[in-house]
């Protein structure tokens, strides 16, 4: 994902630095402790920093025709970004946790390396049991580690309300997305096939392309002391990316090398992920084969031939064909959302990058 690499750099030692203080503090507490913050360094390990970059450039677009200089110092800035990567981090912790998903970029995800730990102190109990657990107190510590690292950075800041704003409501946003996402799960039932792609779109919207991208852009651009039309320029642009950003990451769930995703080939499909890629296939579908469908979508036992089975199905329906001319339409409508902005050149051009490697990646 190319960018500018010093100012992402910093935000990696940014949170470094943060870690190390937050470990510190726990083993003094005591060796539990101590193993719950290594969790959670663990849990900021690799990534693309997509959130920090979308942030810093946002707050750049507005900066570049500031006539005063930036509102908010290079420090604050890069805490702000490392904020929203911890929160990120906290999201994928639970996210894995209600996905019952095994792995997390090629590692094991946080609840299953909680459970590690506990069979390899030998302690008493159930270990699965326990790394569940654990892993919803490590994404609400992740969570209360993102706002101390967001406070720090705003102190003193003329921009930190409209700042927080944003904030709050990318967390609410969020929040209500990762519910919409497992309600749909069973909740498609009970609605006509026919409007499973929009309720699919609104998962889409709810739970990604603002938490994405969206709202890092307008947290940046709130930072920088943006005005309402350059907010609006940046969120509709923010937006649109993000719906292209998820559902290329509905594709890759479907469809990606495990090899290059660090998650299994057709994972989604056993997590029963309803994606519009799945509402544009039952679209295709007799009734017969739509049950059919449905009865192993959420299937955790599915192995490699019916996965292949599936991903058939789904491009000889045309659903793959629909998904990526609906990503296209996506990222034309992101290009026109900056036509004329009252936004930084340098900073357009940036986020024109920044938005083709968030959509046509393979990973």
């Amino acid at each position: 994902m190319p960018t500018s690499p010093e100012p992402i750099e910093a935000v990696s030692q940014r949170l470094d630095n943060f870690v190390s203080e937050q470990i510190s503090y726990a083993s003094a507490l005591g060796s539990e402790a101590e193993k719950m913050a290594r969790a959670g360094a663990a849990s900021l390990q690799g990534g693309k920093r997509l959130r920090a970059r979308f942030l810093l450039s946002g707050r750049r677009a507005v900066d570049e025709l500031s006539p005063s200089g930036p509102a908010a110092p290079d420090d604050a800035a890069i805490g702000v970004a490392a904020s929203l990567e911890v929160f990120q981090a906290a999201a994928l912790v639970h996210d894995d946790l209600i996905d019952n998903s095994d792995t997390r970029r090629g590692n094991p995800a946080a609840h299953r390396a909680l459970e590690a730990v506990h069979l390899a102190a030998g302690w008493a109990g159930d270990a699965e049991a326990f790394g569940r657990s654990a892993a919803v107190l490590l994404g609400d510590l992740l969570v209360a580690w993102s706002d101390d690292l967001l406070e720090e950075s705003l102190d003193g800041l003329p921009t930190a309300g409209a700042t927080r704003r944003q904030y709050a409501q990318m967390r609410r946003d969020v929040t209500i997305g990762q519910f919409l996402d497992v309600a749909e799960e069973s909740a498609y039932a009970v609605h006509d096939d026919d409007a499973h792609a929009e309720r699919a779109l609104r998962v889409a919207s709810y739970k990604s392309a603002r938490y994405s991208i969206q709202k890092p852009l307008q947290i940046g651009a709130a930072l920088a002391g943006a005005d309402e039309a350059q907010l609006d320029a940046l969120g509709r642009f923010g937006h649109d990316v993000g719906m292209a950003f998820q559902l290329r990451d509905d594709v890759l769930g479907v469809f990606g090398d495990s090899a290059v995703t660090g998650k299994p080939s057709g994972d989604d499909l056993r997590e029963g992920k309803r994606t519009v890629l799945v509402a544009y296939a039952r679209q295709g579908l007799s009734a017969e084969r739509r049950s059919a469908l449905d009865a192993m979508l959420g299937d955790r036992t599915l192995d490699a031939d019916r996965i292949s089975d599936l991903q058939q199905t789904i491009v000889e329906t045309g659903a793959l064909a629909r998904t990526e001319e609906l990503i296209a339409d996506y990222e034309r409508r992101a290009e026109i959302a900056l036509d004329g902005a009252r936004l930084g050149a340098g900073a357009v051009e940036e986020l024109r990058t920044l938005a083709r490697a968030a959509t046509q990646r393979t990973s």
